[in-house]
């Protein structure tokens, strides 16, 4: 009994288990990047509802007549992002899973150490990706693309900034965001894929549903946070508010109604449905190969 005990921690311990998880975390959102470019017009049309509190149909109107040159205007962050995003997600929860494992015998129930250690990827996620997220939405607001036309103007703009006010605006909601969702990804996304193989379904699509189902629930429960996130970063310079009078000003806007604030909500469904679906597929399937 020990023996194993100390074969498990000198395989926990072995850098190579590191290694794969961050490869195949980078692989398989590299693999999801299709989706996400072909979802893009998707996410764009929940980003100008998100913006301007319309509907959908008057979202892709505004799209339609902006022609499909601009259609794609900052589709560059999100790509680089998403791969990025992967290699240090998985990677970055993988290695804090392994360490709690060796550091928290009998302190701490094994069942919350995924959430735990996907809490703390969550966070790091926050410091690295928020200049991304910033840049991204900067690019996509429409009323920016007179004044800041390209990449480029974007960045140079955002430098001259302090921090706080350029590349890590809405920091706070942001790591509140990623942190969150992170822990209930790695916390849920197990016991989901759990009960869904005791339906008698393959590995694969056990995999591809618990990653759906568990990014739909936490794409809805956090939603709110996304929406402030974008009308906190969509503009550059002009009056600068902190995240509560932003909310309070975000609450008014929406008339107060919750049913204002989600809208576009069904399509970030449609989307984490496509992107993490497929993703938590592709990494399960490499990790079982590598184990």
């Amino acid at each position: 009994m020990a023996g194993s005990r100390k074969q498990d921690e000198d395989s926990l311990r072995d850098p190579m288990f590191h290694f794969h998880s961050y490869l195949h975390g980078g692989t398989s959102s590299l693999l999801s990047t299709l989706p996400t470019l072909v979802v893009f017009p998707v996410y764009k049309t929940v980003f100008r509802q998100q913006i301007h509190n319309t509907p959908v149909q008057q979202a892709v109107g505004q799209l339609c007549k902006e022609g499909p040159v601009k259609l794609y205007r900052g589709v560059a962050p999100p790509l680089l992002m998403r791969t990025l995003n992967g290699t240090l997600l998985f990677g970055l929860q993988d290695s804090l899973l392994r360490q709690l494992s060796l550091s928290s015998h009998n302190v701490l129930p094994t069942s919350a150490l995924p959430a735990l250690a996907g809490f703390g990827a969550g966070v790091v996620e926050a410091v690295v990706f928020t200049p991304f997220e910033r840049v991204q939405n900067v690019l996509q607001n429409g009323q920016n693309d007179n004044r800041l036309p390209t990449l480029k103007s974007v960045l140079v703009r955002l430098k001259e900034q302090r921090p706080a006010l350029g590349y890590y605006r809405a920091f706070l909601p942001i790591t509140a965001r990623n942190a969150l969702g992170s822990s209930l990804y790695f916390g849920l996304k197990g016991p989901m894929c759990a009960v869904v193989a005791g339906q008698g379904l393959p590995p694969l699509v056990s995999s591809f549903i618990s990653g759906t189902l568990t990014s739909m629930a936490i794409s809805l429960a956090l939603y709110p946070l996304s929406v402030l996130v974008a009308n906190m970063q969509a503009q550059v310079g002009g009056e600068v508010k902190g995240v509560l009078a932003c909310w309070r000003m975000l609450w008014t806007s929406r008339q107060q109604s919750v049913a204002l604030l989600y809208r576009g909500g069904s399509l970030v469904i449609l989307r984490s449905c496509i992107t993490w679906g497929i993703t938590t597929a592709i990494y399960d399937k490499q990790q079982k190969r590598s184990g």
